[in-house]
């Protein structure tokens, strides 16, 4: 943790250096030092003018990036399928699956409320008032329309081996490996085969993660803070900072106060022991901005420093980290307030309570991948009639600058599931409450 900290704190002031670099330059008859600068270190290697670049930092983000995405799918699998297999008692996973799907829900509509309410307060203040650039909005990423309620039925997939080959079908990975763990629950000894290999991929998947994480991330994370910071310049900060600002302070109170509350009142255990334990694993979730690349490290905190069962641990945080994405809803208000203002449309109330309905019933679904959420904003623009020229503009906009809200929003996920795995261990009775408070 010392190492991504160092690796965070120099890579944002690296990339302030080279922003302040690129304002100085650009413009001048020196400008060719900046695109020389640009072109070793920053440029996209995938695009058309990337051709003669090297893209170093680039490369090193995408190759850690895409080595977390490559973990995705076997370790859902794996670890859910395990954690049922070895549930002998069918009614306990009974209610440690009910009782994990009403806190997450809880959380969702208490996360959804406030934040809806923090969006209104600054919309409220004039602070959303900008006035948008002119700008192409041919390449904006878009999703087309549909119906949320299809997240039920897409979560029952038709090919498993088509499931299995994408990142973007997880919530579809979490019910085979849901069938799977009760399939082989119920076969008893005849599933063992299975299950030995189900527990040797875990144990490959630990590995391969642990590794990732403790010798590839910190200098990931130093590569991904200085390019960001380097190539989103002023011209997308300055009309965006509102939204940032505002992203960024919502999502700190939201994960300092609805959690430890949240505990307290469902427990009666001191939620100061656990917002402490938890901090380093908020800190990593902010750096990697992946909800799948903290699950190991948050595993590991709830079951040595937090007291949570082995067995509890392995079903919730799985499931929590597919389905519980608290943050991506109040990112998700947030931005769609500011869209609206932004574009001359006087959101409303009501239009927020129904943003908040649609949010939710996406994020459920939303990939466990960094960003993810962020482009599914379109989905509640569509639900709201928010698909002007100007709406498509300011989307752009809160798509160029989200990786910095998304180091403040994811935090409220992984510790979303942390927080859950308490209380489900809690109410259980096998939360060690002397662990807990040690």
């Amino acid at each position: 943790m010392k190492k991504i900290m160092i690796a965070m704190v120099s890579g944002i002031l690296l990339g302030i250096i080279c922003l302040w670099i690129r304002e100085s330059l650009v413009g001048t008859e020196n400008e060719f030092i900046w695109k020389w600068m640009n072109r070793i270190f920053f440029q996209d290697i995938t695009q058309e003018k990337g051709f003669y670049s090297l893209g170093i930092f680039y490369i090193i983000q995408q190759l850690f990036m895409r080595g977390l995405q490559l973990a995705i799918v076997p370790l859902v699998l794996s670890s859910l399928s395990t954690a049922l297999c070895s549930m002998a008692d069918p009614q306990k996973l009974g209610r440690i699956a009910g009782k994990t799907i009403a806190t997450f829900v809880g959380f969702y509509c208490a996360g959804a409320f406030l934040a809806g309410c923090m969006a209104y307060f600054v919309k409220s203040m004039g602070w959303f008032t900008v006035n948008l650039p002119a700008a192409d909005t041919g390449n904006v990423a878009t999703l087309d329309a549909y119906n949320p309620l299809t997240t039920i039925v897409n979560a029952v997939p038709s090919n498993v081996v088509e499931v299995m080959a994408s990142n973007n079908s997880i919530l579809a990975v979490v019910v085979v490996a849901v069938i799977l763990g009760l399939s082989m629950n119920a076969l008893g000894e005849k599933g063992n085969p299975m299950k030995r290999l189900m527990e040797c991929l875990s144990g490959i998947v630990q590995v391969y993660m642990d590794f990732l994480i403790n010798k590839i991330s910190p200098i990931a994370i130093f590569c991904m803070l200085a390019r960001t910071f380097a190539t989103y310049g002023t011209e997308y900060i300055k009309p965006t900072l509102a939204f940032m600002i505002a992203t960024i302070v919502m999502s700190l109170i939201l994960v300092a106060t609805i959690y430890p509350i949240g505990i307290f009142i469902t427990t009666g255990l001191n939620p100061m022991k656990f917002a402490k334990k938890i901090f380093k694993v908020a800190i990593f979730a902010a750096a990697t901005q992946s909800s799948a690349a903290t699950l190991p490290l948050n595993r590991k905190i709830c079951i040595e420093e937090l007291g949570c069962s082995d067995e509890i641990s392995s079903f919730v945080l799985p499931t929590g980290m597919t389905i519980n994405m608290n943050g991506t809803t109040a990112m998700h208000m947030m931005a769609i307030t500011f869209i609206a203002t932004a574009a001359g449309v006087n959101i409303t109330p009501a239009q927020l309570a129904t943003a908040a309905f649609l949010s939710i019933c996406v994020a459920m679904g939303t990939p466990a991948i960094p960003v993810a959420g962020t482009t599914l904003i379109f989905v509640i623009m569509s639900g709201l009639g928010l698909t002007s020229e100007l709406c498509l503009v300011g989307y752009a906009l809160v798509l160029a600058i989200s990786y910095l809200p998304g180091m403040a929003v994811i935090t409220l996920n992984v510790v979303g599931d942390a927080a859950t795995n308490v209380i489900v261990n809690a109410k259980e009775k096998e939360l060690d409450k002397e662990i807990y408070n040690k």
